[in-house]
């Protein structure tokens, strides 16, 4: 059965209408407007979607002021014009500290299974929020203790934020509250939808593929490539989930990138589950990325060790990476934990150029430059600083 067959499988409903179990009745409704082959995600039943509950995440997303010290938001290190990516190797902090890993994309954030490099535990998007904010080893957005309540202050001395929150979150006395911050960011980041790009369109008969595309597209789903066995979801990973999935799988892989000692060590403290579990087998397993909008997201691997698309597809050709030099010296492709499924493949270069091509069909550039998901508080040439009015 071709993969373009097992995909519209998935189709059960176009359109779901509606909060699913909010514990907070909305005065809007929320509909997603997906493909066919899409099915509405899993969304949590104390915090049901709203428009409101969803416009008031995006101003927060985009506020510096939701961080300590007022120079960071979530967009500095998820930018729409990358797919919500910061194209660097690995995130900087509001301090400026350097996070260990690489910015991951929200988009489609509301059907992954697990939200992070390597954590099995954290399922949920407003989980996973709690370590961006209230982290200190590194810090990011810098809330503590300490500025807590400065911080809420400063969304509570502003007549249109005390607006916002009180129309996302009704009935509730004092609805100001980092509780509700993390819902209405989470509410933003589900509704962030990538689904446009030019090989839905294929999907949906809208558009075709060229020779070069075709080709590409036929290697990544077959069995001498074999990209799909990590990346044939409908979000091009292996995690998807949705409203009716009934068992989550959560894989995860060692691609081997890296043999510190040639017993499997990665370099700490992006050793993988292992830094989690402490179990040897998982030490470098990784979650698979989903692939969508991947030409706009470099640099590439948890530790944006990889600079392009080519860099990327030569490692998984040679079955791994071989570090010749340096602290990172070793040769991944004989790690003992490495996934089966990383082998060696003889891709000749125009292959390799078909492959890069197909997985520029999934650029999806209707998110990268939709108003609904940009900054409300940029758009106004005049204005500057978080005073100004978000545009409607």
């Amino acid at each position: 059965m071709k993969r373009e067959t097992l995909i519209l499988l998935f189709a059960t409903t176009l359109i779901a209408g509606g909060a699913q179990g909010d514990t907070a009745p909305s005065a809007e409704s929320w509909r997603w407007t997906l493909p066919e082959f899409m099915p509405p995600p899993r969304v949590p039943a104390d915090n049901g979607m709203s428009e409101a509950r969803f416009q008031l995440g995006r101003k927060l997303f985009y506020d510096p002021r939701l961080s300590g010290n007022g120079k960071e938001s979530c967009a500095s290190c998820h930018e729409q014009r990358l797919a919500f990516t910061d194209g660097r190797p690995v995130a900087v902090g509001a301090t400026g500290q350097h996070t260990p890993r690489n910015s991951p994309s929200i988009a489609n954030a509301a059907w992954r299974a697990t939200l992070t490099w390597a954590n099995p535990a954290m399922v949920t998007l407003e989980r996973q929020m709690e370590g961006p904010l209230f982290g200190e080893e590194p810090i990011e957005m810098g809330v503590n203790d300490k500025n807590r309540k400065e911080i809420l202050a400063r969304f509570d001395s502003d007549a249109d934020y005390r607006r916002d929150f009180a129309a996302a979150f009704p009935g509730e006395a004092d609805p100001i509250s980092f509780g509700n911050v993390i819902k209405a960011i989470s509410a933003f980041e589900r509704g962030v939808v990538s689904a446009s790009s030019k090989y839905d369109l294929y999907l949906e008969g809208k558009a075709t593929l060229s020779p070069e595309e075709t080709r590409g597209k036929d290697l990544f789903f077959g069995e001498k490539a074999e990209c799909h066995h990590c990346h044939g979801s409908v979000n091009f990973d292996d995690q998807f989930y949705h409203a009716k999935t009934r068992e989550i799988e959560t894989p995860f892989h060692n691609t081997g990138l890296y043999d510190l000692d040639g017993k499997g060590a990665y370099p700490e403290p992006n050793r993988g589950v292992f830094e989690n579990t402490h179990n040897p087998a998982e030490m470098g397993a990784f979650r698979a990325p989903s692939l969508r909008n991947i030409a706009v997201t470099a640099p590439y691997m948890h530790d944006g060790s990889a600079a392009t698309l080519e860099d990327v597809i030569d490692i998984y050709a040679a079955g791994g990476r071989n570090v010749a030099s340096g602290p990172l010296k070793g040769d991944g492709r004989y790690n003992p934990n490495k996934s089966a499924l990383i082998v060696p493949i003889d891709l000749s270069p125009q292959e390799k150029s078909d492959l890069i091509a197909f997985l520029k069909t999934l650029t999806d550039n209707s998110l990268l430059t939709s108003p609904r998901f940009a900054d409300p508080w940029k758009p106004a040439s005049t204005a500057s600083g978080s005073t100004r009015a978000p545009v409607q």
